[in-house]
């Protein structure tokens, strides 16, 4: 199995393998249907590649790090120019091509989004989950950093989750945050909208949504308080 370079990154994984992983997460029960195989602590699968001239094996670690070998069957040698950027031609293209596709396949079978990156962001999809049994909706594929909770009752939505620029908010930042919108009483939206702790709805209408970062500005048990009284003002 390939070792990380010296930036820290499979070179498996490098260019287009990348892609089809970024911001997601292993998991780890989708591998076994899918077909891989555990062994040494890892999982092992293996499928031909152009039309059997090589033989692709992928394995992937308990904690969802991903190497590949690409080997000729009748030699045992690995090719690796499909690693290789400034490798061109016709036919290290469709390897290369093919290579993609197989990894992609993969990511999008036996991992999930992964999109929020913070403790705060988490711990709101945890109490989702375990208080309403509802997941995020990644509904925008233009838009793959928005994601919304829904009722199942009623089907109205009661929280947005997005990542964006401080700045956007109002904020001298350009660093990125996890946000949740939340809806409010419209009454309430003016006494507690103070563009510090509490916003505008990102997006959403203003007199009855609002805005708060997931950074620690806002503690979290008042987050939950009021990811509750959103869901009660979706009932209807």
């Amino acid at each position: 199995m390939n070792e990380k370079d010296k930036t820290g990154k499979n070179p498996d994984l490098a260019h287009l393998a990348e892609f089809p992983f970024k911001r997601k997460k292993l998991n780890e029960t989708c591998l076994i249907p899918f077909g891989f195989v555990e062994q040494d602590e890892k999982y092992v699968w293996s499928t031909p590649v152009s039309d059997g001239q090589f033989l692709m094996t992928v394995f992937v670690t308990k904690t969802g790090e991903i190497s590949t070998k690409l080997l000729d069957p009748d030699s045992g040698e690995e090719y690796v120019l499909h690693r290789d950027p400034l490798a061109k031609g016709a036919f290290v293209g469709k390897i290369r091509m093919e290579y993609g596709r197989i990894l992609e396949l993969i990511a999008n079978k036996c991992f999930e989004n992964d999109v929020f990156q913070s403790d705060y962001a988490h711990k709101v999809i945890r109490y989702v989950r375990q208080t309403y049994g509802d997941e995020l909706e990644f509904l925008w594929e233009r838009f793959p950093d928005n994601a919304i909770f829904r009722r199942k009752d009623t089907g109205k939505w009661y929280g947005a989750l997005l990542v964006l620029s401080r700045r956007k908010l109002g904020l001298a930042s350009d660093d990125l945050v996890d946000i949740l919108d939340l809806r409010i009483k419209s009454g309430e939206i003016e006494t507690l909208v103070d563009k510090e702790k509490f916003f505008p709805g990102y997006h959403m209408n203003k007199k009855h949504w609002f805005t708060v970062c997931l950074d620690g500005s806002v503690p979290m048990e008042e987050i939950f308080r009021r990811i509750d009284d959103s869901y009660l003002l979706a009932k209807k």
